[in-house]
This record gives structure tokens, C-alpha cells and sequence, in this order.
């Protein structure tokens, strides 16, 4: 994954008022390459839309804020997507990135098993349970999509990540999450940080880890053949992003640049242009008519309530679509079978 054209080097401030966006950098003499996403607005109004209650919206936050570090990578007008299925009390999360800014995203949870939980701080593993997460790339064809699984075993989604990333791209990266709901004027505010930081030297040979050891060596011996240490810029890259606070990310007042250059200043870190977060979904009369179609005669007519009615409410925006049957079934007929 790769930043965009240069714009600047930081020497001090930047600026502040960078949310919903992602600012891509790199560090040269690290060898690394990152971006780093604030979400405010654009965020708040996904949580606040559906009301989740506080440990849902906190996860459901640290998935958009991932899914934007990840999809803001696309070089297509293509659409990636983070979806989880679990066992646990928040049962699915989909998140949607449509390139080049478009975000959407929404969960479903059992309300009674989240107040279960209690009050206290809650770890992601308690809400996901097990299961899997699934990273789609959807260039609109076919041919052209990619996915990547994580079994979810009790990680965070911090984890998840990581082993996403050793598992299908094999490049060394470190991923950093933080939501908080800042609390200005009496009125709470959801935001969402993240940052994304990948080692990628010009020399394959400098990427490599150690690799695991076979499962089939005798206990107690060493596997020697095939291990690399970690390069040295890699570890201090690593060891640089891990001092980032949660707080840090979310900060209204300390802008993307700051944070950077606090962390990178030494090595010298360059930024590149930022590129704009909005939400915004992609349900329309057009996509719910193709959805609808997709069912048989028979379900068409089970979906009529006792109204009379179709009603479709969509689980992203909440907007609601109320439609007369026999239109529906005369557009039906009026389009071309796929």
C-alpha cells in the first residue's frame, strides 16, 4: 500500500481540523509507509443513527476506522469491505468503503446480552466472540474480487489485523484503533482515529521475519534454518507507533500532522495529500427494486404487510422505502432479466 503525491514535510504543528480524513506519509529513512484516519462527523452520525448502546458503538467505531485505513488504499473506483459473523453478543459488523471517500457501516446486537456484560470496560473479545472476519476488495466484477478470512478466537480487532496482514499480504504492519465520545457543550460526539504503519524496503530480503517453527520439530530442539530477525528500521517504526495513546488519535485538538511529527521527527516524515471521509450509503429505489427482484413470486407476496404495502427499511441509513406491490412487480417486468 502506497501514499500518494508529496505535499509537505512536517516541521511543527500542521494543523488541526482534519476530520474525516486519512493522511497518507512516509518515513524514508524507516523505510515505512502509513496513513492515518480521523473520523468525527462522519462517524458520529453512523452511531449516533441507530442509537447502539456505548460498548457497540465503540466497536462498531474501530471497524469504520479500520476498514477507512485499509479501503483509502484502493487505486480504483472499487468498494472494500470488513464484515464480521460471530457467536457473541454483537452477532455481524459490515462496514463499506467505496472508493475514492464513500463510508458506510452498521451492526447487529442482542441488547440483552450486551447489558449482560455490565458497565464495566469492555474488551472487543467480549462483544465479537468467535467466528470469523472477512476483507473483501470488490473492483464490480466478478473476476476481479478478493477476500481474505480471520478466524476470531478472542483477538482484538487491533489483532485481528495484524494476523490479516501476516496471513495474506505478508508485509510487516502495525495497526493502531481509539474511539471516544468528546463531550462539548453538553452534547457527546463520537470520533474514531487510527493509524497504519507498513515496513516495505526496496530489498524483498529486508521484509523478512522469522518464520515459525514446523509443527513437526522435536520438543525442546531450535529451528534455525529459514529465521531472519526483524530489520532494525522496522522494530524502531514499530516501537515508535506503540507509544501512541489512545487519546491521541481522537484528539479534536491535535491534528494528524502533530501527531506524526511527535512521533517521526528525528527520521524525518514526509505527508501527502489527504484525502476526504464522508458518510454516505448506497441504497437507492434502483438497488432496492434489483434486491427485491432477486425473490420469487411467492416471497414477493409474502413481503406485502397488512397495509397493502412493501416496506424496506435499510440497515445502513435507516431510510425507508414504502412501495406499492404493483409497481414494484410492473418494474419487475419492465427490466431486462440480468
Amino acid at each position: 500500500m502506497t501514499s500518494g503525491t508529496p505535499t509537505q514535510s512536517l516541521a511543527s504543528n500542521g494543523h488541526a481540523g482534519d476530520d474525516d480524513a486519512v493522511l497518507p506519509f512516509a518515513v524514508e529513512a524507516l523505510d515505512v509507509r502509513g496513513r492515518i484516519v480521523r473520523l468525527g462527523p462522519a462517524v458520529d452520525t453512523i452511531l449516533r443513527r441507530h442509537g447502539y448502546p456505548d460498548p457497540v458503538a465503540r466497536l462498531l467505531g474501530e471497524a469504520a476506522a479500520l476498514t477507512v485505513l485499509l479501503g483509502s488504499s484502493l487505486k480504483f473506483e472499487g468498494r472494500f469491505q470488513l464484515q464480521t459473523k460471530t457467536d457473541g453478543p454483537v452477532a455481524m459488523i459490515v462496514v463499506d468503503f467505496e472508493a475514492p471517500d464513500r463510508l458506510r457501516a452498521t451492526a447487529r446486537f442482542d441488547a440483552e446480552r450486551v447489558t449482560a456484560l455490565g458497565s464495566g470496560p469492555l474488551k472487543d473479545a467480549d462483544l465479537i466472540g468467535a467466528g470469523h472476519l472477512a476483507m473483501t476488495i470488490d473492483q464490480g466484477t466478478t473476476t476481479s474480487r478478493y477476500q481474505g478470512v480471520v478466524a476470531l478466537e478472542g483477538q482484538s480487532l487491533e489483532e485481528a489485523a495484524h494476523q490479516y496482514f501476516r496471513q495474506s499480504e505478508q508485509i510487516p504492519t502495525e495497526v493502531r484503533l481509539a474511539v471516544a465520545e468528546a463531550v462539548e457543550e453538553g452534547a457527546g460526539h463520537w470520533r474514531a482515529g487510527g493509524l497504519l504503519v507498513q515496513f516495505l524496503p526496496q530489498s524483498i530480503d529486508r521484509a523478512r521475519l522469522a518464520d515459525l517453527p514446523p509443527g513437526d520439530i522435536p520438543e525442546g530442539r531450535l529451528h534455525l534454518s529459514g529465521e531472519a530477525p526483524e530489520d532494525d528500521a522496522w522494530v524502531e517504526a514499530r516501537s515508535l507507533v506503540n507509544t501512541i495513546e489512545d487519546h491521541e488519535l481522537v484528539d479534536p485538538n491535535l491534528s494528524s500532522e502533530r501527531l506524526l511529527y511527535r512521533l517521526f521527527h528525528e527520521r524525518g516524515v514526509r505527508v501527502f495529500d489527504r484525502q476526504p471521509v464522508k458518510e454516505t450509503c448506497r441504497c437507492s429505489h434502483e438497488r432496492v427494486l434489483g434486491m427485491i427482484r432477486s425473490f420469487s413470486p411467492q416471497e414477493r407476496h409474502d413481503m406485502v404487510a397488512d397495509d397493502g404495502r412493501i416496506v424496506i427499511t435499510c440497515e445502513f441509513c435507516s431510510r425507508r422505502y414504502d412501495l406499492d406491490p404493483q409497481m414494484v412487480e410492473a418494474e419487475i417486468a419492465d427490466q431486462p432479466k440480468q
